[in-house]
C-alpha cells in the first residue's frame, strides 16, 4: 500500500493513477471527498481528513510501503510559513509515530536555503524535519518553477492582453510540467532504490525564460503576439492581493521571484538524470485547452 497525500492535486493525483496502473495499492488522502471520487473509481482507498490532524495521518501511515508527503498550499493564508509549519509538523509527527521507512517528499529548487527564498524557505524547515527521523528513507524532489503556474495568467490574458509577473522576462530558469514529477516519484517508489537522506532536483527538459513560455501558450491560444511583462515588485504584489490571493502569500511570491532573478536560488548542473520530458509546447496544448474553456 502507497500512501498519497494531496491526492486531489495535480502531483499528488498523477502518483496515484501511475501506481494504481501498476496494479499497486493506493490510499488517497485529501480534505475534500468529491475531488477523491475519480481516484477512488480507479482502484484507490480514500481517506478525507486534514492533513494538520497528525493522529489522522499517523493511522493512515500505518503499514504503508511509502508515503509520498506534502503540504497542502492555501492561497489564502494569513501567514504562509506558519502555515506550512503546522502541517509539516503534524506530517513529521505521524511518519514518525506510524512506523513509515520510505517517504518521498515534494521540496522545491532552493530548498537548499533558509531565508530570502519565499515559501521555499518553509520547505526547507520541512527536509530538515523530515531528515531528523530516525531510520526512515527521505527522497527530497526539488522541482523548477511549474509550468502549471501559468494557468494562473489566463484570467490576465484575457482581460488585459498581457502576461506578467515579477520575474524577469528573459532570465531563464528550469521550468517543469507537473506531470513529469508525477512519473518520476511513482517510478521511485516502484524501484525502492533511496536510501538514508537525499535530494533529486527535476529540471523540466531545458531552461526556459518567461517571454518564452509566453510565447509558446501564446501561439496555441492563437496570440502569437501576447507579450510578457516584468511587473515591478510592488505593483506584482497588488496585482496578486486584487486577485485574490492573500498578503502573505502576495509578499512571500514576490520574494521568490526577487531571488530568482537576483541569482540567489541556484541549482545543480543539468543533466539526463535531473532532466524530464515535457516541453513547454506540449504542456501550452494543453493551456489551450483550459483557455478556450
Amino acid at each position: 500500500m502507497f500512501v498519497i497525500t494531496g491526492a486531489t492535486g495535480k502531483v499528488g493525483g498523477g502518483i496515484a493513477e501511475k501506481l494504481l496502473s501498476e496494479g499497486k495499492k493506493v490510499r488517497a488522502i485529501g480534505r475534500n471527498p468529491d475531488k477523491l471520487k475519480a481516484l477512488e473509481a480507479k482502484g484507490a482507498e480514500i481517506a478525507v481528513g486534514s492533513m494538520d490532524d497528525a493522529a489522522f495521518l499517523a493511522k493512515n501511515f500505518v503499514g504503508a510501503e511509502g508515503v509520498f508527503a506534502m503540504v497542502p498550499p492555501d492561497m489564502q493564508v494569513e501567514d504562509v510559513h506558519a502555515h506550512y509549519d503546522r502541517f509539516g509538523q503534524a506530517i513529521a509527527k505521524a511518519l514518525a509515530e506510524s512506523g513509515v521507512r520510505n517517504v518521498i517528499h515534494l521540496s522545491s529548487i532552493g530548498a537548499d536555503l533558509a531565508k530570502g527564498n519565499g515559501p521555499i524557505a518553509a520547505l526547507h524547515r520541512q527536509e530538515e524535519r523530515l531528515n531528523a527521523l530516525s531510520g526512515v528513507n527521505v527522497l527530497h524532489l526539488r522541482p523548477g518553477y511549474f509550468m502549471e503556474n501559468l494557468y494562473g495568467s489566463i484570467g490576465m490574458i484575457k482581460g488585459m492582453g498581457i502576461n506578467g509577473s515579477a520575474m524577469k522576462g528573459d532570465l531563464k530558469i528550469p521550468q517543469i510540467a507537473t506531470r513529469d514529477i508525477a512519473a518520476y516519484a511513482a517510478k521511485r517508489f516502484l524501484a525502492k532504490d533511496y536510501t538514508g537522506s537525499s535530494v533529486q532536483e527535476l529540471q523540466g527538459p531545458r531552461d526556459l525564460s518567461m517571454q518564452e513560455a509566453t510565447a509558446a501558450i501564446g501561439k496555441a491560444i492563437g496570440k502569437p503576439e501576447l507579450p510578457y511583462v516584468h511587473f515591478p515588485y510592488e505593483d506584482a504584489l497588488k496585482g496578486m492581493v486584487g486577485a485574490g490571493l492573500s498578503k502573505s502569500i502576495a509578499e512571500n511570491f514576490v520574494e521568490m521571484s526577487k531571488a530568482f532573478n537576483d541569482g540567489i536560488i541556484v541549482r545543480q548542473p543539468r543533466s539526463p538524470s535531473n532532466s524530464t520530458p515535457t516541453t513547454i509546447e506540449e504542456f501550452a496544448i494543453g493551456f489551450a485547452r483550459a483557455f478556450q474553456a
